[in-house]
């Protein structure tokens, strides 16, 4: 392997790790799941708009696009509000199981957005991930709504990268995300404003907050969106597909190391996680391979 496709593959782990992360910072944060989304996309945008300036990049797209970017803001806002809600509500180990059926919930939408063809393989995989569901439903019961709110979350992240897949072949994906972050930021300011949630209490964060946010939002969102796009001049589609896929791996071992108890689940739910993910990195060696035939 190439000196640069190592540092390339390195470079993705470490990105994979920070997506990780995310999770744990979320449980960090003391801010309910709307107010949380509403200042990682703030300073996310503020972040990439420094970078976009540094670089010398051009924001000008047509307004159809424009318009689709900032609708697609609104999906990506609302994954990231019931990722963390349902956080707040659970607990990281559940969370993250759940949302690794991302990637099998955008088999199912391909077919129905652009009519690609149904793939059986898919199908039984998608057969599979609903025997780890429920097996994890069946011994962690108590984590009801917070399962069904990852599972809502893993369904709008999927529907975002379906859409984005289209987008992100014509336009620039540091300009996409500026933005989509942008129009996340845009309708969650309305939600607040006509919830009148703006006050000065609001603003108010804790330091320790405030580190967490600036931390989740510039390594964890704009830095690592950023360096994923790089990364993928040298990898192929199979390593960075198989290598994200593993996202859920790390996030639910690094909530056990540092929450300890709280994240410690029954031998069940590890069964039901380990069928999920295992289908996940299955459907994602099966396309990998596909495309390389094709």
């Amino acid at each position: 392997m190439p000196s640069d496709n190592v540092k390339s593959y390195l470079h993705l782990h470490f990105i994979v790790f920070i997506w990780g992360f995310t999770a744990i910072l979320g449980a960090l944060i003391s801010l309910e799941a709307l107010p949380l989304v509403w200042f990682r996309m703030l300073f996310a945008v503020g972040f990439i708009a420094i970078y976009i300036y540094y670089k010398k990049l051009s924001l000008k797209v047509p307004i159809k696009i424009r318009m689709q970017l900032l609708f697609s803001g609104l999906i990506i806002a609302l994954h990231w509000f019931t990722f963390f809600h349902a956080i707040k509500i659970s607990n990281i180990s559940i969370t993250l199981a759940c949302l690794s059926t991302g990637a099998l919930f955008a088999s199912l939408l391909e077919p129905i957005l652009y009519g690609k063809k149904i793939v059986f393989y898919e199908v039984f995989f998608g057969l599979l991930v609903v025997l780890g569901l429920y097996i994890i439903f069946n011994v962690e019961g108590n984590y009801f709504w917070g399962m069904i709110t990852a599972l809502t979350s893993a369904f709008l992240s999927a529907l975002f990268a379906v859409i984005n897949s289209r987008l992100v072949k014509s336009y620039d994906a540091t300009i996409i995300s500026f933005y989509e972050l942008s129009g996340g930021v845009l309708f969650f300011t309305i939600i607040l404003l006509f919830g009148e949630r703006f006050s000065a209490e609001f603003f108010q964060l804790s330091i320790k907050d405030l580190l967490y946010l600036l931390l989740l939002s510039s390594v964890c969102t704009a830095y690592a969106f950023i360096a994923s796009t790089s990364v993928m001049k040298f990898l192929s589609p199979y390593t960075v597909m198989l290598t994200i896929n593993l996202e859920p791996i790390y996030g639910i071992i690094l909530a056990v190391l540092i929450f300890q108890e709280k994240e410690k689940m029954s031998f069940e739910f590890y069964i039901g996680a380990f069928i999920i993910l295992l289908t996940v990195l299955l459907n994602a060696l099966l396309k990998s391979r596909k495309l390389k035939l094709n």
